[in-house]
């Protein structure tokens, strides 16, 4: 209590102090005389707030220090479109937003583009080429009032549409036909991007795109597509490197798998967790490494080999294929399941003539209908020989026995 009176903290401690300065650990801070004490430390960050800066933080304090919602949590709402003055430039509802800000700005809209040129921007924009001259010439000849909608559905129609913008969820996804460090040799993916181009053509749903990239593995009876999409989980850079420690990486592994799923899907930047709860988007430093659990059951190994298919592997065959693939996988089922059902089978029968024999060798006390059988799994003791190798002597009921011999030559007594 006494340092913080003589280092004139308030007692509530209060960041923000609404209303009140003296009341605000946060002013107390950033002002404070004791170079020690003020925030940010001039002697560790070389850094300092100027007067300016100092002032704003000041107001915003006496007005109430508001402190709303993170602007990227907020309830998305629809706004209605604005009035303008030019309504016939108007082709969309965007148009009007657009329109309203460079009317606001004093500003008109450039003229139109000629056919030509607008062909080249929307197939730059749809597919990342120029449009092909057949394509062109159809559009120019095409007078109509739907000849743009006609381009447009012709471009995405066009493979090139997903190649196009597969490659900007490949860049999120970090894509790469090498393992990234160390040697960085090639390694096979190319059937994750393949399966993300076909999504983008297919126009495949989202939900079904999300879920089958971060657990296609995990759906029942998964198709081949679908475990070709959890490649997603095996773009991470991998290493081969000697000196690594495995642990470590089994850990950096999963941070980048936390990390990836953490920006593409959620939208929220949660590696800045992984060493203290996030300022600003609403994740503790526990919940990142929660997160990070559910990619440590991997069998993928640390290191990668420096091969180009470091296992686990899936074999994808040939699209002129897959159907015979299928076919070939479904046949071998079938023929794993009745061997199986046969080799239960022997099974059984085994334990009902094993009972039997066991039976057998409790009423003979010779026990030599056992030897012959050689059922020791039964229970039964087959003779053994002595230290030098001797045959076991063969001992009958009245306690006498001979050394084994043959039909002819039986073997010596033994007293």
């Amino acid at each position: 209590e006494g340092a913080r009176r003589a280092t004139g903290v308030p007692a509530d401690g209060a960041a923000g102090g609404a209303g009140d300065l003296e009341a605000s650990l946060l002013y107390t801070r950033i002002t404070h005389a004791d170079e020690r004490l003020r925030m940010p430390p001039p002697a560790v960050s070389n850094k300092t707030l100027s007067p300016a800066q100092i002032d704003v933080l000041r107001r915003w304090i006496e007005e109430g220090a508001s402190w709303d919602q993170h602007w990227s949590f907020t309830t998305i709402e629809q706004d209605d479109p604005p009035v303008v003055a030019d309504a016939a430039w108007v082709r969309s509802p965007l148009d009007r937003f657009v329109l309203a800000r460079l009317e606001a700005d004093g500003l008109r809209p450039a003229p139109d583009a000629d056919k030509r040129t607008l062909a080249r921007r929307v197939a730059l924009d749809l597919t990342g080429l120029p449009p092909d001259p057949g394509t062109l010439a159809t559009f120019l000849r095409d007078t109509s009032d739907q000849a743009y909608e006609t381009l447009v559905d012709r471009l995405l129609d066009s493979k090139h549409w997903g190649e196009h913008r597969a490659r900007y969820w490949l860049d999120a996804a970090r894509y790469g036909d090498t393992h990234g460090i160390h040697i960085d040799n090639y390694r096979e993916m190319y059937a994750y991007r393949d399966w993300v181009i076909q999504a983008f053509n297919d126009n495949k749903p989202f939900d079904e795109f999300t879920v089958e990239q971060i657990a296609g593995d995990l759906l029942p009876n998964p198709t081949l597509d679908q475990l070709i999409a959890t490649g997603f989980q095996r773009n991470n850079i991998t290493t081969n490197e000697g000196g690594v420690v495995p642990e470590e990486y089994e850990a950096i592994y999963a941070k980048d798998r936390a990390e990836t799923i953490g920006s593409v899907f959620l939208g929220l930047t949660v590696g800045c967790a992984t060493c203290h709860d996030h300022k600003f988007d609403p994740i503790a430093q526990r919940e990142f490494y929660a997160l990070t659990a559910f990619f440590r059951n991997t069998t993928q190994y640390v290191m990668d080999g420096n091969v180009l298919d470091p296992p686990p592997v899936l074999v994808v065959p040939r699209a002129d294929d897959r159907d015979h693939w299928t076919a070939l996988r479904q046949e071998t089922a079938d023929i794993a399941a009745r061997l199986e059902a046969r080799a239960a089978a022997g099974r059984s029968g085994v334990r009902r003539v094993a009972h039997t024999w066991r039976t057998s060798c409790a009423d003979d006390p010779t026990r030599r209908l056992c030897r012959a059988a050689h059922l020791c799994a039964a229970g039964c003791q087959r003779p053994r020989g002595d230290a030098r190798g001797h045959p076991a002597p063969d001992r009958t009921a009245s306690g006498r026995g001979h050394r084994r011999g043959s039909p002819s030559a039986p073997g010596a007594e033994i007293r």
